[in-house]
């Protein structure tokens, strides 16, 4: 596993992108690692740009803020163009290719790749799932925290048919991404 990585949950809000970054936090902690994670909203939370940040390491983290992401999830197309100008080399970039239309996504540097996040949510049972679904991708892409960690994350917060629907939208995302990108193996 790298050392550390920087993640960059982006939005509008009422997506839930802030409890996905707890998520992948508190799924980093499951798996004995080190995570920090803030959040900022915007103007107004429901609808206005919303971002949480993750950083998860083998180490300490000095500085809890992203610096430079490794991967950027967004969930709107405001938000897929704003980070898209400015990606890194070697970032990624996951858009919801629904928000946003397949392909319309070009970035600077790094690459990006459309998933339907929305999509699979509602697939999966419960249309406010996106954020569970952009986190099943982010584990397939970069293999961070297993996808063992992030289910016991989960499970510490949803029940019964919440629980059930969160857990496809995950198997959805992880799916997802590893139909798109040569990804590292998740349990």
């Amino acid at each position: 596993m790298r050392e550390t990585w920087e993640f960059v949950l982006a939005g509008a809000g009422g997506q839930g992108l802030v409890l996905a970054g707890t998520l992948l936090g508190e799924a980093a902690l499951h798996d004995g690692l080190n995570a920090a994670q803030t959040q900022s909203y915007g103007i107004a939370a429901r609808g206005g740009l919303t971002r949480s940040e993750v950083i998860i390491s083998c180490g300490e983290i000095p500085y809890p803020h992203v610096t430079r992401p490794d991967v950027v999830v967004a969930l709107s197309e405001g938000a897929a163009r704003i980070y898209a100008a400015g990606l890194p080399a070697a970032a990624l970039l996951l858009y919801d290719s629904e928000a946003c239309g397949e392909g319309i996504i070009s970035c600077s540097g790094g690459r990006a790749v459309g998933v339907p996040f929305c999509r699979l949510a509602r697939e999966a049972g419960s249309p406010g799932a996106a954020n569970v679904v952009a986190l099943g991708a982010v584990v397939a892409a970069t293999g961070a925290v297993s996808g063992k960690a992030v289910r016991r994350a989960l499970e510490g917060r949803f029940e019964g048919d919440v629980l059930a629907a969160n857990l496809r939208a995950l198997e959805l995302g992880l799916r997802a991404v590893a139909e798109r990108l040569p990804s590292p193996a998740v349990d």
